[in-house]
């Protein structure tokens, strides 16, 4: 963003914050909270205002929480105004990962439309929603928000008069109201069924209306190329969960609970179809007299009503003039029998593809009769909707950890073969030579529905409720079968034996490794070389090969740079073992909503792959509270699926027709992604660490919240490396120290800068023009500016030892000191003049910022030093509150 455009969107997000400040200062007058409106404040004596009442700090809590929440609502708006404003001055291309600045970086390239056709027809992207645990607020918290912003959104229109923008003002007062009566707070964990619940309403009502929007800007920029839009090739967008299918270290999600979500999903998908259908129906009102009825659907429609019988001839009698309405209401008639029980007086559609086939003669005779118009605009959005959706809405990824395969083998193999040694004991190649051998035959291990054990019972009851669906259903509803911390080939040649004992079909189900650990990526490409070699492996459909690349247990083990790193060269990698094998790999990206687990603008992680890895398909995970934050407003939604599209056509077109390959220092990266996972590493290793985090973080009140159904641990252990990744980054970050996103950077540019300094030169000569290491500093910069050494040196306090505390501080404090003026210096400007945009952020919400972190310290003093630490302490209700609030104004949590 450019020095002006900074100055007017700070102008646009100023105006805006005050309208809204000055509605909800009414409400807290009106109410008679007077005492609370001079927290409503950007002015930094803002904690010298802060009442000493501790009976009103649960209302002071409240109210910077949606102060801060507003802030966002507005930073969004503003966000898209100004990119309406670049498209008006400036053109489509101006938009950064837009499709139209796509089509212009393949036209500089020299690709003609032949070829980018061919892209866009290799493309087919699947956004993962999962129920990772980091939507801090309530769904009717959520539903506010959204209302405030469309009203925010009504008073841009510069043509209502006075008394119309006082309406709009009264209407977010009273949605202001309804948020200070309302609890922010999830006093009871959510169930999984409510997580579904969620997910299920952005693919029933979210994402259509997001994709149809995305399609429209497809083919605007495809026309403003001066190319012929009936040539154009809409890329394909499928949608998948892992809301009811992920039991990695999750106990409560059951086979029943897998069962219930695929009939759930199911009905959702038909009855969005079935809307989408009758909402077409109500549009094709087109009469016989005007226009000439095509012999085919004249056929079709006689052959149907006596497909459909008495109901069939009912629902034809109905419009005798209006032949397409009278074919459009008969297939809406069998899609309502695929809703409820199909019999022989009541036949449905079996597979969505039949529905597709007579939508396609719906459309075969309009344009016959020249209605190109009325296909483009109303019949295409609902074959968009059946591609896309299906009868499935989305697929359900089965996800277990590879230790919990190993425990339900071993408890197989105990009830089969007793004589053997325990599983868990043998190495990799007598686990991977039984396998092998045991996949020659055909024969299960008992019969059906014999009980191994516990782990073994609910793994192949699991895969039984797979087998049961797709076999009335299809499999279209299923993704892939996950293995967690994937470690070698055996981990995954064992899930076709529990395929085998449960009569699954291995070629038409994908097993998929999870590489999470840094050694794990570094052992991918070896895995992946012995899996697509062994014998029982089966090719995916079209070629393609599944695998997880994940973000957060390499960021925990080495840090951010080793991280990044390491998942770049583990692509790399795969990729030469996919053409050594002739398949094409889809990636499917594990990453979070926070920079630390792989978070960020969407076009700046796509352009940071190697150069030719992406072939066409990819996965990404969504998860927390970046579903909201990225897809609850129309505009938002549209904006983030058309930077994923767009973004993994580019990386596409660079695999099927390479540009000459950049020469970038790759061994200086390495170098250096080397010296700061060692200075990571030196930190968490050491011996007072724990101690520390445990006490100069609010880890141990994180892990009482209820922002998710799943366990903070994995095995309930208090140890590293059985903490999820989801609340090590959100205590870091809840404290703003941050190290998750940061530590090492300092220390390894500063080594480089002393020890290599040809290498430290050449980073430094390509940090604005290799994607890479451009994004790698950019996302660093932002989580060092994100954490602040006041707030650190405060929560430091609460460390009772005096010894750790100044020495586990001193050396946070140093590194972070450090990597600030070494990333600097990398840029060779002045922050001010790079993230001028970040740091108004920054400023706008520090002071309140910092008065809930000094209620947050406070409160958690109280509360270790007390008596009870319960979970249902009124204390704990406090804290809280004030993690959601805090998670709020900092815009994350995991």
């Amino acid at each position: 963003m450019t020095e002006v455009s900074s100055i007017k969107a700070y102008d646009k997000i100023r105006q805006d914050m005050q309208f809204l400040t000055d509605c909800f200062r009414k409400v807290l007058t009106d109410l008679g909270e007077t005492q609370l409106v001079d927290l409503l404040t950007e002015d930094e004596d803002l904690q010298g205002k802060v009442p000493k009442d501790t009976d009103l700090e649960e209302k002071q809590i409240q109210v910077l929480s949606i102060y801060l929440q507003l802030m966002n609502l507005v930073e969004e708006n503003a966000a898209v105004q100004y990119r309406r404003k670049l498209v008006d001055t400036k053109g489509m291309h101006a938009i950064r990962g837009s499709w139209s600045e796509t089509f212009q970086r393949w036209k500089e390239q020299g690709l003609s439309e032949e070829q980018m056709q061919e892209v866009l027809k290799k493309v087919k992207v699947a956004p993962v929603l999962t129920a990772h645990p980091t939507e801090a607020k309530r769904i009717s918290i959520l539903e506010l928000h959204r209302e405030i912003y469309l009203n925010l959104i009504k008073l841009e229109n510069s043509t209502f008069s006075s008394s119309e923008r006082d309406a709009i003002a009264g209407d977010i007062m009273t949605l202001l109201e309804r948020w200070w009566r309302t609890g922010e707070v999830n006093l009871e964990k959510p169930t999984v069924e409510k997580e579904r619940n969620n997910v299920v309403h952005y693919f029933s009502k979210v994402f259509p209306r997001a994709l149809k929007r995305s399609d429209v800007q497809l083919k605007q920029s495809w026309k403003a190329m001066g190319f012929k839009h009936e040539n154009l090739h809409f890329p394909r967008l499928s949608f998948g969960t892992w809301v009811g299918g992920d039991r990695d270290g999750h106990p409560y999600v059951t086979s029943a609970l897998t069962h219930s979500t695929l009939l759930e999903h199911r009905k959702a998908a038909l009855g969005l179809l079935h809307d989408e259908l009758v909402h077409l129906t109500a549009h094709m009102s087109f009469s016989e007299t005007r226009n000439p009825v095509p012999e085919q659907l004249q056929e079709k429609i006689e052959e149907k009503t006596v497909f459909l019988g008495e109901a069939g001839k009912l629902a034809a009698s109905r419009n005798p003039y209006e032949p397409w309405r009278q074919y459009l209401t008969l297939i809406v008639l069998q899609l309502e029998n695929t809703r409820k029980k199909e019999s022989a007086e009541n036949p449905g559609y079996s597979r969505p593809s039949q529905l597709l086939e007579d939508v396609t003669i719906l459309k075969e005779s309009l344009l016959e009769i020249g209605a190109k118009r009325i296909v483009e605009d109303l019949l295409f959005p609902v074959e968009r909707m059946i591609q896309c959706f299906g009868f499935h809405l989305a697929t359900l990824d089965i996800r277990q950890n590879s230790e919990f395969h190993d425990k339900a083998m071993e408890q197989i193999l105990a009830a089969t073969y007793p004589e053997k040694p325990k599983y868990r004991n043998w190495n990799e190649e007598e686990r991977v030579k039984f396998i092998t051998e045991e996949l020659q035959s055909g024969r299960p291990f008992a019969i059906g529905g014999k009980s191994f054990g516990p782990e073994a019972d609910k793994v192949l009851d699991c895969y039984r409720v797979v087998k049961k669906h797709t076999d009335k259903f299809g499999p279209d509803g299923i993704g892939s079968f996950i293995v967690s911390m994937t470690r070698g080939l055996s981990d995954l040649l064992l899930v076709y034996l529990f395929f085998r004992e449960t009569g699954l079909d291995s070629k038409v189900f994908q097993v998929v490794p999870l590489f999470e650990t840094i050694d794990d990526l570094l052992a991918s490409g070896e895995i992946m070389d012995s899996f697509l070699s062994h014998s029982a492996y089966k090719k995916g459909n079209e070629g393609v090969q599944e695998i997880m690349l994940g973000y957060s247990d390499s960021n925990k083990d080495g840090g951010i740079i080793a991280s990044r790193w390491h998942i770049y060269q583990a692509e790399k990698s795969l990729t030469e073992t996919a053409d050594k094998f002739g398949v094409r790999f889809r990636f499917f990206h594990g990453i979070g909503g926070t920079i630390s687990r792989g978070g960020g603008k969407y076009h700046r992680f796509l352009e940071s792959m190697p150069p030719g890895s992406l072939s066409g398909e990819m996965k990404l995970t969504v998860q927390g509270e970046t579903i909201a934050q990225q897809f609850a407003n129309l505009l938002t939604a549209t904006y983030n699926l058309e930077m994923l599209l767009s973004g993994t056509a580019l990386q596409t077109g660079y695999h099927l027709f390479p540009k000459s390959p950049a020469s970038y220092p790759m061994a200086a990266l390495k170098r250096l992604a080397g010296y700061a996972k060692d200075k990571y590493q030196q930190l968490i290793a050491h011996p007072s660490f724990l101690e520390f985090y445990g006490e100069a973080t609010p880890i141990d009140v994180l892990e009482l919240s209820k922002i998710g159904s799943r366990p903070a641990r994995r095995t309930g252990t208090r140890s590293l490396s059985d903490l999820r990744a989801i609340p090590w980054v959100f205590s870091w970050s809840q404290s703003r120290f941050n190290i998750t996103g940061w530590f090492g950077i300092g220390y390894a540019l500063s080594k480089m800068k002393s020890e290599d300094p040809a290498e430290y030169q050449q980073l430094k000569e390509y940090s604005e023009e290799w994607p890479l290491f451009r994004y790698i500093l950019i996302q660093v910069e932002t989580n060092l500016m994100n954490a602040e050494p006041k707030i650190m040196e405060a929560y430091a306090g609460l460390v009772k030892n005096e010894e750790v505390r100044n020495e586990i501080t001193g050396i946070i404090r140093s590194e972070h000191s450090d990597s600030l003026a070494q990333v600097g210096e990398m840029f060779g400007k002045e922050r001010v003049e790079r993230r001028q945009s970040l740091l108004d952020n920054l400023n706008r919400r520090n002071n309140s910022l910092t008065a809930l972190h000094n209620l947050q310290i406070g409160n958690l003093d109280l509360w270790r030093n007390g008596k009870g630490r319960t979970a249902d302490d009124d204390l704990v209700t406090r804290l809280l509150e004030i993690t959601t609030a805090l998670a709020s104004g900092l815009k994350n949590t995991g």
